[in-house]
């Protein structure tokens, strides 16, 4: 749904009684906001759906091999043992998360 389609939903529903002025008001400021807030660059901190992966890098500093968890932590905001894990978790039940280690330590570069 486009953004002209949800603004048209949102003011069939205000018209019907289901929203009040308010919420509707409300309602429409959040979505037009939500709409700006994915054209605008982020700074990597993982709390917009509209990351910039041109951001992504891998850290210097939290590594044990090539810096691929650290980096993804910084970026997404979570701890790099979660990576860590979740790259494991993938190598034994999968058999592709060395495979994916090993893509990401070759293209995303060093910060």
């Amino acid at each position: 749904m486009n953004l002209s389609e949800e603004i048209k939903r949102l003011h069939e529903l205000h018209q019907a009684g289901a929203l009040t002025d308010a919420e509707y008001e409300q309602a429409k400021a959040k979505l037009l906001s939500a709409t700006v807030d994915l054209n605008k660059p982020s700074a990597g901190d993982g709390s917009s759906i509209g990351h910039d992966l041109s951001q992504l890098r891998r850290s210097r500093t939290d590594r044990w091999l090539g810096g691929v968890c650290g980096g993804l932590a910084a970026f997404t905001g979570t701890e790099s043992w979660i990576w860590r894990l979740l790259f494991a978790l993938f190598l034994i039940t999968f058999g592709f998360g060395l495979f994916a280690y090993l893509l990401l330590w070759i293209f995303v570069p060093e910060e």
